[in-house]
């Protein structure tokens, strides 16, 4: 299937109103526009200086970890939490009441990662890996009344109190089971040959546009995207989060995915997905160099604390994974009594590594602030999606 000559699916008459049903993805794909064999050369090659660092970084499991929660708490953000990355490494009873729905969501996301990686370690990636990773992600939040780790048995819809006027009806549930048997063929047909950043750019299309659960789908679509490179062998672990180029240009991807429906215009997709690739991979190897900048500059100034520096190396250490303390977990993770803890603790504050974030004189809760402003910050700026270049007339 030639992306000029794509369509991307019919309307079919229900009993009140029309839903789309898709066409099927597990075809030969190919492309007469050049730009897009440009921008997969470019994608591949970041993706894979961005893998890279996941293999030379000592360590890396830990900051695996917060390449993970802020995805979870980006992806989840584009779905309307209100949760700041600072708020959501603490514990359940460090946060505000009125924000704990929002947190759980983010904890359940971070869940639903960690389980779908380990189990691509055993098994393939499969419409029952979504299920179950899915039942994951809204067990105990506010999505568990919608059937979690099930796909849907009633129709969807975007805008609009009912189908009969919603802006767009997504396929009825009587068309799903063929619509994701095909999703799932194409992800393992080896018998076809289209570029794995294609494959994933297009499953993550379709899965969209099939919308499969009655709730998480946008989550749960961004998930697939890792969890596709990681099955496929072009990532070792989930250190590619697109939500944050998505969340920046949040109309631009929604746009380039409406226009693919309204317009068969596949093409516009790809390389909105390929240049989404480019910019996080070079912002992610960024991330990696800053956090290898910060540990060494830390290794050198724990070594000031004197006696109290191999309690401090170890305490940073588990910062890295978990980047907030207080002076009972000090004592916990160390093993020492609460004098020494509370040192530690404002040694660590003179050296810039903990910042009291309460103000308060009891119960004080300390953030590794350096740290988490490493994954706040998403540094490379997106160029507009490249066009198709139109030949003149002659």
């Amino acid at each position: 299937m030639k992306f000029e000559e794509f369509k991307s699916g019919r309307w079919k008459q229900q009993f009140q109103y029309k839903s789309f049903s898709p066409s099927f993805v597990n075809e030969e794909w190919s492309w007469e526009d050049p730009v897009i064999n440009v921008l997969l050369e470019d994608a591949t090659r970041a993706l894979g200086e961005l893998n890279a660092y996941t293999r030379i970084v000592p360590d890396v499991e830990l900051f695996i970890q917060m390449h993970i929660l802020k995805e979870a708490n980006t992806s989840s953000r584009i779905e309307g939490t209100k949760t700041e990355i600072e708020e959501d490494v603490l514990a359940a009873d460090e946060i505000a009441p009125e924000k704990r729905d929002d947190w759980q969501e983010v904890q359940n996301y971070v869940q639903a990662m960690n389980h779908a990686v380990d189990t691509l370690a055993t098994l393939p990636l499969s419409l029952r890996l979504l299920r179950d990773t899915h039942g994951i992600l809204l067990d105990g939040t506010r999505g568990e009344s919608k059937t979690p780790g099930e796909f849907r048995r009633s129709q969807n819809w975007i805008g609009g109190a009912s189908p009969s006027d919603a802006a767009f009806v997504l396929p009825h549930y009587d068309d799903m089971a063929d619509l994701l048997s095909d999703m799932e063929s194409f992800w393992h047909n080896q018998n076809i040959h289209v570029p794995h950043l294609i494959r994933a750019a297009i499953s993550h299309y379709q899965f969209e546009t099939i919308h499969p659960f009655q709730d998480g789908n946008g989550r749960m679509g961004r998930l697939l995207i890792p969890l596709y490179l990681i099955s496929n062998g072009l990532l070792d672990k989930p250190s590619l989060y697109l939500s944050a180029h998505f969340e920046k240009y949040r109309d631009s991807y929604y746009d380039a995915l409406t226009r693919v429906r309204a317009s068969n215009d596949i093409g516009h997709w790809c390389r909105f997905f390929l240049k989404a690739v480019i910019d996080t991979a070079q912002n992610g190897k960024e991330t990696f160099e800053r956090i290898l900048a910060l540990r060494r500059e830390l290794d050198a100034a724990v070594f000031t604390l004197g006696r109290r520096a191999e309690n401090g190396q170890r305490l940073i250490r588990h910062l890295y994974g978990s980047p907030y303390v207080t002076l009972p977990l000090v004592e916990k993770i160390l093993e020492i009594n609460r004098n020494p803890a509370r040192e530690l603790i404002s040694g660590l504050e003179k050296l810039g590594v903990l910042e009291e974030i309460t103000g308060f004189k009891r119960n004080r809760v300390y953030l590794f602030r350096q740290y988490l402003n490493i994954f706040k910050e998403h540094k490379v700026e997106s160029v507009p999606v490249p066009e198709k270049k139109e030949e003149s007339e002659s």
